[in-house]
């Protein structure tokens, strides 16, 4: 292969992450970890990262966020990620994140950082006072996924922006150097659930950044926890339906109904073919039983995974020695192209 050809057949390889920011909720298993493990073993190679450098865009506490890392590291493997069978690493021990991103500082505008309805969010009117490496977010997990050559990524919607923007990087640094070196990534946006809502108000995304305890299952919490948050959670007087068409607007029976439909991995239509007209006195302990039923032994590993810290940062450095093997060349490679004297 001669100076400036590369291969252009990728592997199919799967890249995402998750900020360990801290209490992990219902939402990030069914938007999130479940999705995970439904991709391993099925003719993709698997690379999950617990993304701390993209975390402390805002301020982290030191010892929390070690804490947080560990916890997302103890809630991949749960939920079902296998250490052999998917790479499990933390974003900050593989250097070769940082650099591929100064490349694509480099290669991004201006212009499309600042349209990127996340920074708009996050920083609000006090954009000034934000952190730099806040506003360069996207130019990183373009780094995250391309330093892989992943060519899918399992992304919620609030997500998909940033995905779109990595294959602009990727379009314009083929372009600018005349090579077809990073591969065009493919956004895998599924499944019933991907945007769980808050149990208190349908129209917010499920946060543990929301006030009310109420409005979120931890998966950390007990099965009275459980039980009880869903017994409380907000509905309407009606019915529910037996077809899909009649949860339209009616928000807080459409997010039990999903979340129903997600954890037994089971199409809406289906569920309300068997639960249309009941009233929610008799749904909600269907769906307490459910949730109790899939999320308890998951807590219950967490819970033994984070007694045992050792074991989660051996699981973190190999994952970190095998995601090298993989990243190291592509930076090489990268910086060959742009021509930087190694």
């Amino acid at each position: 292969m001669s100076e400036g050809q590369v291969q252009t057949a990728f592997t199919k390889r799967v890249f995402s992450g998750i900020q360990p920011s801290g209490g992990l909720t219902l939402g990030n298993y069914l938007g999130a970890m479940k999705r995970f493990a439904g991709m391993q073993g099925q003719g993709f190679e698997t690379i999950y990262c617990m993304v701390d450098l993209h975390a402390i865009t805002v301020w982290q506490d030191p010892e929390n966020l070690r804490r947080a890392t560990r916890e997302l590291c103890a809630g991949y493997i749960a939920s079902g990620l296998n250490p052999e069978d998917s790479i499990l690493f933390n974003q900050s021990q593989v250097p070769e994140h940082t650099q591929l991103a100064w490349i694509f500082n480099c290669v991004a505008r201006m212009g499309w950082m600042q349209r990127m309805t996340q920074w708009k969010d996050k920083a609000g009117k006090n954009q000034q006072n934000a952190s730099l490496g806040l506003f360069a977010y996207p130019a990183l997990m373009a780094a995250d996924i391309l330093v892989y050559h992943a060519t899918h990524v399992p992304v919620g919607e609030d997500q998909k922006q940033h995905v779109e923007l990595t294959r602009d990087i990727a379009a314009k640094f083929n372009h600018d150097f005349g090579v077809d070196f990073f591969p065009m990534t493919e956004p895998v946006i599924e499944g019933t659930a991907t945007r769980v809502m808050s149990l208190r108000d349908g129209s917010k995304k499920m946060s543990k950044s929301d006030p009310s305890d109420m409005s979120r299952i931890n998966m950390t919490d007990n099965a009275d926890a459980i039980a009880s948050k869903i017994r409380k959670a907000r509905t309407d007087p009606d019915a529910l339906p037996s077809e899909a068409k009649g949860l339209e607007d009616r928000p807080e029976a459409r997010n039990l109904v999903n979340i129903f439909a997600a954890l037994s991995d089971t199409p809406v239509d289906a569920v309300l073919k068997d639960v249309g007209g009941k009233q929610f006195s008799e749904f909600k302990p269907m769906l307490s039983e459910l949730a109790v039923e899939k999320l308890a032994p998951i807590s219950s590993e967490m819970a033994r995974l984070m007694e045992a810290p050792d074991e989660i940062d051996a699981i973190l450095a190999r994952g970190a020695e095998r995601a090298r093997s993989i990243a190291e060349p592509v930076v090489k490679r990268t910086y060959e192209i742009v021509g930087m004297v190694r």
